[in-house]
């Protein structure tokens, strides 16, 4: 494993006009590692993955990814070296077909062969999208939207996948399968950020995690830490 780690933020602020929605972080993620951001609505954390995919622009502090600054990266060359988001909602092209979405995942990928491998490897993850391949992907349930937006990811063939709020709406059985493929995805050594309002769930499958609040980290430590703290179980576990 590299010593430098695959993303670090230094002291990030992020803001919206004159109001400030990140005030200062710093966090860091090993290469391979699965690590989860949790906190209340309005804390921070999907303006936090934005900014590090690259969709919104920081006002201060280094983004760090690979050791080199990548502030001033416009988003789909971040995609290129192998950041890829989920956004909050999926975010799928609604009147596009299941497998016309996948394949915007690889779009600027040339390796044809490689293409259809990945395609095939998705499809292995979750069936029901091969099930659904012609389908509009706007008349799909919303777990099985969720399944495509993250089979596009992964079509990009990314090194770190920041996932945002993937069971939000989502049934029981729905998000169970969701984390399953979460899991065989880390398995491979892709890097994953996670924001998830299920904390319980996040921090159980999360080896580090961070606490956010009113755009500032508060807390950090390994999931089973956090699970166990007091304060975290009163804030956020609902004890």
């Amino acid at each position: 494993m590299s010593a430098t780690p695959l993303l670090q933020l230094r002291d990030l602020r992020v803001a919206y006009g004159a109001i400030e929605a990140v005030k200062g972080i710093s966090l860091e993620l090993a290469h391979g590692e699965l690590v989860s951001l949790i906190g209340a609505n309005g804390a921070g954390k999907t303006t936090t993955l934005n900014a590090i995919a690259g969709t919104l622009a920081t006002a201060g502090g280094e983004l760090l990814y690979e050791g080199k600054g990548i502030e001033k990266l416009p988003a789909h060359l971040r995609l290129r070296r192998g950041l890829a988001l989920v956004p909050e909602g999926r975010g799928i092209f609604t009147r596009l077909t299941v497998e016309e979405n996948l394949r915007m995942g690889a779009y600027c990928r040339r390796d044809e062969d490689g293409v259809e491998a990945d395609l095939e490897r998705v499809f292995t993850m979750l069936p029901r999208v091969k099930e659904r391949l012609q389908q509009v992907a706007g008349t799909l349930s919303g777990g099985e939207q969720q399944m495509v937006a993250i089979g596009r990811a992964l079509l990009s063939r990314p090194r770190l996948l920041l996932l945002d709020e993937p069971s939000m709406g989502l049934a029981p059985l729905v998000v169970e399968k969701i984390f399953e493929v979460i899991r065989s995805v880390a398995a491979e050594g892709v890097t994953i950020l996670l924001v998830e309002q299920n904390a319980n769930l996040a921090l159980e499958f999360s080896q580090r995690a961070y606490v956010m609040e009113s755009g500032r980290i508060t807390l950090a430590g390994t999931g089973a830490e956090l699970l166990a703290d007091p304060k975290v179980r009163a804030a956020y576990l609902g004890e």
